[in-house]
């Protein structure tokens, strides 16, 4: 799939810098992409900064402006280092993607090992606070700025796993917790709760469940009220409107993009 950069776009008044994390695939790119279209400077990161560079390619392509970067987002120093370094090469960041993650494989309680819940809630929960701390002193320097946490509809309850369903809903109570305290410095906080949305993560729930991923689809779209699975364009034009200035009055929200109405 191919885009172009709108140079009139919402964002296009000012070119802020963007820091979109989980981003070398999937709805992470699907984000950074967008966010370069709409006029930002997007730094891309996930843990291989190889594995960077085809969505750099295509935003750059394009006209847009990128960088890719590698970091383990559940190591402290790690985040704090190439937070330093982006702001010095692309501008001070003043939007923050938090949308790296991580699932384990379906398991009960019972089942669920120490080591999976650390991984799944480190990465997800953990790591978005990591970058959190260490972006929202330039947003307070500058008077504004935009955060985004990427959930999921699993925060509602998912018995098959428990440690992402705990990080997800972790980190609705960190977006709301955010919200109360730094919207008085004209920074805003929001959540994402994605539904069904086409990405490796769940290409393995087709695979685990003895389906091709177009079966698993189709299935899956039966159940959806739209009829249809999500891509991650949907999940992008959502966030693309939560960093613009016109939402400057939305904060502490969680807005379920699932197609349809969540319980």
């Amino acid at each position: 799939m191919t885009f172009q950069i709108n140079v009139t776009g919402q964002h296009a008044n000012q070119q802020h810098t963007a820091i979109v994390t989980g981003a070398a695939r999937g709805i992470g790119a699907g984000v950074a992409k967008r966010l370069a279209s709409d006029g930002l400077a997007v730094a891309v990161i996930d843990l291989n900064k190889k594995d960077c560079l085809d969505t750099v390619k295509a935003i750059t392509r394009a006209g847009g402006t990128a960088q890719a970067y590698a970091a383990d987002v559940n190591d402290e120093t790690a985040v704090a280092t190439v937070v330093t370094q982006i702001a010095a090469e692309l501008g001070s960041p003043k939007v923050l993607i938090n949308n790296a993650g991580i699932g384990g494989p379906n398991a009960g309680v019972e089942e669920t090992s120490t080591q999976q819940w650390d991984a799944v809630v480190g990465v997800s929960l953990r790591g978005a606070f990591f970058l959190t701390r260490a972006v929202t002193p330039y947003m307070i320097a500058a008077g504004w700025g935009r955060i985004v946490n990427m959930s999921s509809i699993s925060a509602l309850g998912d018995s098959g796993r428990v440690d992402y369903a705990a990080a997800k809903a972790g980190l609705i109570g960190f977006t709301k917790s955010l919200a109360l305290r730094l919207g008085q410095h004209g920074v805003t906080a929001n959540a994402i709760g994605p539904g069904f949305v086409v990405s490796d993560m769940t290409r393995v729930g087709a695979q685990r469940r003895g389906r091709s991923f177009e079966e698993h689809q189709r299935i899956v779209a039966q159940t959806i009220p739209v009829r249809r699975v999500g891509q991650p364009e949907d999940i992008a034009h959502t966030a693309s409107y939560l960093v613009s200035p016109e939402a400057g009055f939305v904060s502490g929200q969680v807005i379920y993009v699932a197609g349809g109405p969540v319980d």
